[in-house]
């Protein structure tokens, strides 16, 4: 309920709905109601462990649902199209930030803390990922909702946006193996070695096993029903295979996403791609961001320095990052900041970056409400600035982008 209804109000200020249902968990959590009705928050949320158990389950399965519709929305193939703007965006868009980020660290030591005992080489790396993923489904549906999605400037974001998630998740992946499995310094090559042949069985395999076995299940099963089991049962696959190899659940069904990207854009598969999206998106998801209000306490853990440090970081080394990758591929100067900006927003997979390191130990408190606050100024400025910077309508004519 109140994910709804912070979703739908950040909707009417056209800001993404993620956003409005990340506040209402604040709200919702140790922040705001503990802190007011402490015995009521205890009556509502107990701390028996069978029910945090039992809640987390369900979070994390819905967690899995979502990953994998944000896989869905990758399209390598469109890699074969303005390969050089999509390849500088990408890669200096991740490399700025994450050089900013691993030497602020060594700049401003008394900010972070107290590193993790052992992980000190583990957690500057995270901060450098963390600081230069994107967030693909919300910078989709700004370019959607701007009519940028198939213009050229929107097919260079959603691409390159692309491109960061998956190096930033198998990165990511690979750091979790390194904390879970042997340390960073000694089992490098066997964590690294365990993600790329993971991510090829699932890109190379399950592409080609996942389309004969789905024409099967449209031929053979009850139309939706049976290939929405075998959907089910291809993320489940995926998921127990990436945690059998040490890596992490959701980079699984990531990854089963993004190999059966095909598979869903054929017209018969359309209606049950919708009937997924709307089912993750609408009961998993906000149960999921909500409960990213849970985790912490949000004023108490509200570090200003860091956070406007993580802030700068991010956004600078992005829009900084991008916007120069698009400038050297030849596109015009205020259309590059504007690709910097839209490949700034964060969102949900920022806010599930920083949750699971948190989890994992990685991250304190203060570092976790500092990504998520960034996660959410990020993705509410992209949209603004790219109105701003474009100078044109949400009923845009596309071909007046890009122009040299």
């Amino acid at each position: 309920m109140v994910g709804l209804i912070f979703g739908q109000l950040m909707r009417k200020i056209s800001q993404p709905i993620v956003l409005g249902e990340i506040i209402g968990g604040i709200i919702l959590g140790p922040t705001v109601f503990r802190f007011l009705l402490p015995d009521i928050y205890i009556k509502l949320f107990p701390g028996e462990m069978e029910l945090i158990q039992a809640r987390e389950v369900v979070i994390k399965i819905g967690m899995l649902f979502f990953m994998f519709v944000a896989g869905l929305e990758v399209n390598l193939t469109q890699l074969q199209h303005q390969k050089k703007s999509i390849f500088l965006v990408s890669f200096l868009g991740c490399l700025f930030p994450f050089c900013l980020g691993v030497a602020a660290i060594f700049m401003f030591p008394g900010i972070w803390g107290q590193l993790p005992d052992g992980k000190s080489l583990i957690f500057k790396l995270y901060i450098g990922i963390a600081l230069s993923i994107s967030a693909l489904p919300v910078i989709t549906r700004i370019l959607m909702d701007m009519n940028l999605q198939k213009a050229p400037l929107g097919s260079v974001v959603i691409t390159s946006a692309a491109i960061n998630d998956l190096l930033g998740w198998a990165f990511f992946a690979l750091l979790l193996s390194s904390v879970s499995g042997d340390s960073l310094e000694t089992g490098l090559l066997k964590t690294i070695a365990l993600t790329v042949a993971f991510t090829l069985l699932i890109l190379v395999a399950g592409r080609h096993i996942g389309k004969t076995i789905f024409k099967w299940a449209r031929q053979a099963l009850v139309w939706p029903s049976g290939f929405l089991g075998v959907t089910a049962v291809f993320i489940f696959l995926a998921a127990a295979i990436a945690e059998m190899m040490n890596i992490h659940a959701i980079f699984g069904a990531f990854l089963i996403g993004v190999a059966l990207f095909s598979v869903f854009e054929q017209n018969v598969a359309g209606e049950v791609k919708e009937i997924i999206y709307q089912f993750a998106v609408s009961l998993f998801a906000p149960l999921y961001f909500v409960s990213v209000g849970l985790k912490a306490n949000f004023a108490a853990n509200f570090d200003v320095q860091l956070v406007l440090l993580i802030i700068l970081l991010a956004t600078v080394g992005k829009v900084g990052g991008a916007g120069v990758g698009a400038w050297l591929s030849g596109i015009k100067f205020k259309d590059s900041v504007a690709i910097g900006f839209a490949m700034n927003a964060r969102g949900a997979m920022e806010i599930i970056l920083a949750s699971v390191a948190l989890d994992f130990g990685l991250i304190d408190n203060r570092i976790f409400v500092a990504l998520v606050t960034m996660a959410l100024v990020t993705s509410m400025m992209s949209g603004p600035m790219l109105q701003w910077l474009l100078k044109l309508p949400k009923t845009l004519a596309v071909n007046k982008l890009m122009k040299k």
